[in-house]
């Protein structure tokens, strides 16, 4: 029996590329609002006994969760053999430590959340940094799809010469991986964050790299200060122009173009954004059949 593959408030483009690689059937959903804002579903796909797949992207999450938990605990309960959550962007990674007294570590209580509803989870490139594994996080299976083959591959066809550079030992894990897939090199720089928009980037001596391409890489782009700083340092360098390219382009408030000024912007699909270059249905597809299969 073909599986079911749910939309839920996201890229609807996205999600039929899914559902047409997987050979799958497109889950139908009736949704509205009552006029005191709470939210009505329904299911309109027989569900029973089949593997279904919701895919939901939990970039800005707060108004998505509700209809999420409904919609899973629905399937359950209509008897759906299995449930798969797929979210490009896994949020409420970030606060991963309690900084000051009283903070609330969300990635633990949102992991305990989306464990008690799903079977299993699939994300490309979550934010792990003090949290090394999502099963430290997460009571379910997990895969972790990795956007650095994705990356390498756009860069092979589209950056003459690309030298990668890395912001900060953060994305080390990130820089290192493309570079070494692209047969490209590769420089960490350092950086030192006094605030949320104020970094500092020393940037060593380029003067052997003049005749490549600069492709900065990082995990996301949130604030953009971290390229930015950077760019701005390596702008007067004479080098070709730059590349900034992110996994995760969240691009707050004037980000976007700020960066633009300096360099070519490019990331994935995982947030739907002009600047998305990067295919990544046909990855996250892989990682779904793997599952539909074990």
């Amino acid at each position: 029996m073909r599986p079911l593959v749910f939309n839920l408030h996201s890229n609807p483009l996205l999600a039929a590329e899914i559902t047409k690689q997987l050979e799958a059937e497109e889950g139908v959903l009736n949704q509205r609002q009552f006029p005191d804002q709470e939210s009505y579903l329904r299911i309109d796909s027989d569900c029973q006994q089949r593997d279904c797949v919701i895919y939901c992207n939990l970039y800005q999450p707060n108004d998505k969760i509700m209809s999420l938990l409904f919609l899973a605990e629905t399937l359950r309960e209509l008897g759906a053999k299995r449930i798969a959550l797929v979210t490009p962007y896994l949020c409420y990674m970030r606060q991963d430590k309690r900084f000051q007294t009283g903070e609330c570590v969300s990635a633990i209580p949102f992991g305990k959340l989306i464990s008690n509803y799903f079977d299993h989870l699939i994300t490309i490139d979550p934010h792990l940094h003090r949290i090394h594994h999502l099963d430290e996080v997460y009571q379910i299976p997990s895969q972790i799809v990795k956007a650095s083959p994705l990356i390498a591959d756009w860069v092979s066809d589209h950056v003459d010469n690309p030298v990668f550079l890395g912001p900060d030992s953060e994305s080390e894990q990130w820089v290192a991986d493309v570079a070494k897939r692209a047969g490209a090199p590769h420089l960490i720089l350092e950086k030192t964050r006094h605030g949320d928009r104020n970094v500092e980037i020393s940037v060593p001596n380029l003067n052997q790299w003049k005749s490549h391409t600069p492709v900065l890489v990082d995990d996301i782009i949130s604030s953009g200060r971290t390229m930015l700083t950077t760019l701005e340092q390596i702008s007067n360098l004479g080098f070709n122009r730059p590349y900034c390219i992110g996994v995760h382009g969240i691009f707050a408030d004037e980000a976007y173009m700020e960066l633009r000024q300096y360099s070519e912007v490019i990331t994935t699909e995982t947030i739907p954004h002009p600047s998305n270059k990067i295919e990544i249905s046909s990855a996250l597809c892989t990682a779904i059949r793997t599952w539909l299969r074990s």
